[in-house]
């Protein structure tokens, strides 16, 4: 399989730009929503995950596995390959109220495989934009989308976020009966049994599961009634401050239903590596899994990611380090792990080395090839500081990781209406995977190199990119049908909008904000250039737009 595989990525090389090979494997990506350490059987949980413990032991976990705290940027991140501070999406999620979305300059994941030929087709949750057809699933490179463009739809119908419908298939509202997460399985097995079977095919399945509200189907939760919520504190504030409340109101366990939630998960996942079975591709089949974050593990959430430490919109490990499993037949040595860190920004260009196709990504990919680590045990070190940052769920209340192979700090940032504190934790992240040892005291000089990385990490956000927003703004009403609410592109100006700054003064006040954010889209100040923008690539467009409406502006 390796040399097969080996020579269709050199044949695919050598042809046409939209060639494909028969060769080339299948791809299905998994992602749960808010699964925690502690929720899978192969960990040594109380809930059982025979599918996930089936691609354990088939396949390889990715035990350092890393995304962002929250839900939206590690999307961003899986789709792009870039770093979600570029993007505009790094602290918060895309809420139903918000314009925001990916730039469509930006390469999507499906994009390269789509043009490479494959099949592409995505079920299940969307959360990266929703204004504009722009940033559609259908404008991003699927041509097949079956789900919701928003997050907490519910698992019963009728499926809704905020009133308004939230069930489609290619921008068409459909109604459907039936527990959520099964029926996006039963439509993953009828696309891999109905395809063209001539061409590979791309498939993206991001689950609603095991996200709140929590629903499941009655006979597990009837089997899961019973499950006492025996788990650890988390050590971190909020997550543990959630619980204690809990059981001071008097307010019953998420944890058996929870329970329930990822054993229906599990379930529709057995079905779809059922399906693979029965078509007979199993072995040409690549499968990932991975949670878009650390388990909710707060009280309403009902996750346990013990013994790491703290959960969801937290970056102590328990937020940002997941669950996640490869299965690769031929080419990924069965019930192996990789110990080396990956996260999910080297997702693109390590399945486009595994399907031999290029990435076609003209910025600054952010991720690496962990492909030769993956299959051949090759050592891959980590070219830059990994970052990830959560405003969630409190304005101004930050969550912040840096980390690389040998230090981690975490900082806890508390912004008022006239100061910011920030509490500083460092770890030796190997020799103290659960975070017990607070070493910032006895180490300055190490928090401050990685607090000088942070500040400059955090100047690359986009000043108009999301924040936390967890309501509307007053007044906003939500659309009867999320079918209906993208613009459709023929509706939009052909330019992107250039905002007040006229363009002589933007490369000034992009300078001026310094560390509070770029003006300039995926700007990074130059020490060389006095600290000015050095990309102007949207810029000059912006500029020669400008030039062209001035007269029209005059007149």
């Amino acid at each position: 399989m390796i040399l097969k595989r080996s020579l269709a990525a050199l044949a695919l090389a050598l042809a046409a730009p939209l060639a494909w090979s028969q060769d080339q494997p299948n791809i299905i990506v998994m992602v749960a929503d808010d699964l925690g350490w502690n929720d899978v059987g192969y960990h040594g949980g109380p809930i059982e995950t025979p599918s996930l413990d089936r691609l354990a032991a088939e396949g390889m976990q990715l035990d350092r596995f890393y995304t962002s705290p929250i839900c939206s940027p590690t999307r961003a991140a899986l789709m792009t390959g870039r770093d979600p501070i570029r993007l505009g999406v790094a602290y918060a999620t895309i809420m139903p109220w918000m314009n925001t979305g990916i730039h469509p300059d930006e390469r999507f994941l499906p994009e390269a495989f789509r043009d490479a030929g494959y099949q592409t087709a995505m079920v299940g949750k969307w959360h990266l934009g929703h204004s504009q057809q722009d940033f559609h699933p259908n404008s991003r490179g699927f041509e097949h989308f079956y789900g919701h463009l928003h997050t907490e739809v519910g698992y019963y119908p009728p499926f809704s976020n905020q009133g308004g419908k939230d069930f489609q298939q290619n921008g068409v509202s459909i109604e459907k009966e039936g527990y959520e997460t099964y029926l996006l399985a039963d439509e993953v097995s009828r696309y891999i049994r109905e395809r063209d079977a001539d061409k590979p095919f791309f498939m993206y399945m991001p689950f609603i599961a095991p996200h709140t509200p929590l629903e499941a189907p009655p006979e597990l939760v009837e089997k899961y009634k019973d499950l006492v919520d025996d788990r650890e504190p988390a050590r971190a504030a909020n997550t543990d401050n959630s619980r204690r409340i809990r059981v001071m109101t008097g307010r019953p366990s998420a944890r058996p239903m929870f329970a329930a939630v990822v054993g229906a998960m599990d379930q529709a996942i057995g079905q779809v590596l059922t399906t693979l079975d029965q078509e007979g591709i199993t072995e040409d089949t690549i499968v990932l899994f991975f949670s878009d974050n650390g388990g909710a593990a707060y009280a309403s959430g009902g996750a346990d990611n013990a013994p790491l430490r703290g959960g969801k919109g937290e970056a102590f490990e328990g937020g940002i380090r997941v669950i996640s499993l490869l299965r690769s037949p031929g080419e990924i040595e069965p019930g192996s792990k990789l110990e080396q860190i990956m996260t999910v920004m080297d997702v693109f260009p390590t399945l486009a080395t595994a399907a031999g196709i290029e990435h076609g990504v003209s910025r600054k990919l952010d991720g690496q090839d962990m492909w030769p680590a993956i299959t051949r045990g090759q050592t891959t070190p980590r070219k830059q500081t990994v970052l990830f940052a959560s405003e969630t769920p409190l304005h101004g209340s930050f969550s912040i990781a840096a980390f690389n192979e040998h230090w981690k700090l975490v900082q806890e940032v508390q912004q008022d209406q006239y100061s910011a504190n920030v509490t500083n934790h460092l770890f030796r992240i190997q020799e103290d995977p659960y975070e017990y040892n607070n070493l910032a005291q006895e180490h300055p000089d190490v928090v401050q190199v990685l607090s000088d990385e942070i500040r400059r990490w955090r100047a690359l956000y986009p000043i108009a990119g999301v924040r936390s927003q967890l309501t509307p703004p007053p007044g906003w009403r939500a659309p009867r049908d999320w079918a209906d609410w993208p613009r459709p592109s023929e509706s939009l100006r052909d330019e992107y909008a250039r905002g007040m700054p006229p363009s002589y003064a933007r490369k000034i006040l992009d300078r001026q904000h310094g560390n509070r954010g770029r003006l300039i889209y995926d700007c990074e100040p130059n020490a060389l250039a006095a600290g000015f923008c050095t990309n102007d690539e949207i810029n000059l467009a912006t500029e020669e737009t400008e030039r062209d409406i001035a007269p029209q502006a005059q007149e």
